[in-house]
């Protein structure tokens, strides 16, 4: 399960590429592929089937359904590489619904460059997975099976290009980026904003991460630009083989309106602790607090916006290297309106909901 957890893919079905190899030539193509099905209850039982709007992920209630599956063809000769993966399930109908056409099934599409022959300096262009944040949409390099309200309301992916260096004893990544605007493929109509972005990790040994990650650009066309400034910062601590902890901290600025000096702030802490007593179960809590009074991010149409607790609690079982399922039970807590509807579509102050996970990566 260990292995599970801390690699993304498992690759197969290594290519002959038109040339003879030996034991010594490494394969530069590696095909993989990822599947995660899931069963989500919400007690609130929207008639719909769509849950709450400010999730992206296992968004479906009462139905079993494909949350993201995959294939991708990587390729690295050490000096080239790239990736193509191309995606369906409800997260990319939910995630990328404002993509175009076929772009929205791309998962990514990057291709890469090493500019240096002594240091581990890249140039990448394309789409890409976000530098922001510890959680992807892949759930199975999660440590819950949802995400966190942090992760579903900043970017997944991001396109455009970034230039990144891992130090020779991998302690240190740093990269810049330039990038189309917030988990953007295409630019907002009338937007020639160019967007940025940085990351710095620092590993210093295997118990401990620390991420700085940031975005600032704009998200509307020039006409009415408002400027958006958005940090994120995370530590990963592993105490020691059973018991490990993430901190994480959102936090964002945006003007009110084009050239205004004052600004509207979201933020969000998010505390997550597992505990793995074998190498194949392993159990997680969260606690977490999402704040967008001005209906930055999410939107409620109520007094005091959007102004959230959320709490889970998750067991993970891996049947095999490969096999991972998950159980999980969760809970909103509105401080102050009725943002959420119950089983007869009267608004209330909470949501609670359970749900299962099964995902294989091969």
């Amino acid at each position: 399960m260990k292995k599970f957890f801390l690699s993304i893919l498992m690759g197969v079905g290594l290519m002959n590429i038109g040339f003879a190899q030996t034991s010594q030539t490494k394969n530069p193509i590696t095909i993989s592929g990822y599947i995660e099905t899931y069963y989500i209850y919400d007690f609130g039982n929207p008639l719909t089937h769509d849950r709450p709007d400010f999730l992206y992920s296992f968004n479906r209630h009462n139905e079993v359904n494909l949350n993201l599956g995959f294939l991708m063809a990587e390729y690295e000769n050490g000096k080239v590489r790239g990736k193509l993966a191309l995606m369906t399930g409800t997260y990319a109908n939910a995630n990328l619904a404002a993509e175009p056409g076929v772009l929205k099934n791309v998962f990514e599409a990057n291709a890469g460059v090493k500019i240096s022959t002594t240091k581990n300096l890249w140039i990448d262009a394309g789409i890409f997975a976000s530098h922001i944040g510890f959680e992807s949409a892949i759930g199975a390099d999660t440590w819950n099976m949802t995400r966190s309200i942090l992760a579903e309301n900043s970017p997944y992916y991001l396109s455009g290009a970034k230039i990144s260096y891992t130090s020779n004893d991998e302690k240190w990544f740093l990269s810049g980026l330039i990038l189309n605007g917030w988990q953007r493929i295409q630019r907002v109509p009338g937007n020639q904003t160019p967007a940025f972005g940085h990351q710095v990790t620092w590993t210093p040994n295997d118990q401990i991460t620390l991420n700085s990650s940031s975005f600032v650009g704009s998200d509307t066309p020039d006409s009415t630009r408002q400027m958006r400034y958005f940090h994120n910062f995370y530590g990963q601590f592993q105490f020691n083989e059973k018991f490990g902890l993430i901190a994480g901290f959102d936090i964002g600025w945006q003007q009110e309106s084009k050239g205004s000096h004052d600004y509207d702030v979201w933020y969000s802490p998010v505390l997550i602790a597992r505990y793995t007593p074998s190498e194949n179960l392993a159990f997680a809590a969260r606690a977490e607090h999402y704040s967008d009074i001005d209906e930055v991010i999410i939107s409620t149409g109520t007094p005091n916006g959007f102004q959230t607790f959320g709490y889970s609690l998750n067991m993970d079982v891996g049947l095999m290297d490969n096999v991972l399922w998950r159980l999980e039970a969760r809970s909103f807590n509105s401080r102050r309106d009725n943002i959420f509807l119950d089983r007869n579509q009267i608004p209330v102050r909470k949501n609670y909901f359970v749900g299962t996970s099964l995902s294989i990566a091969f």
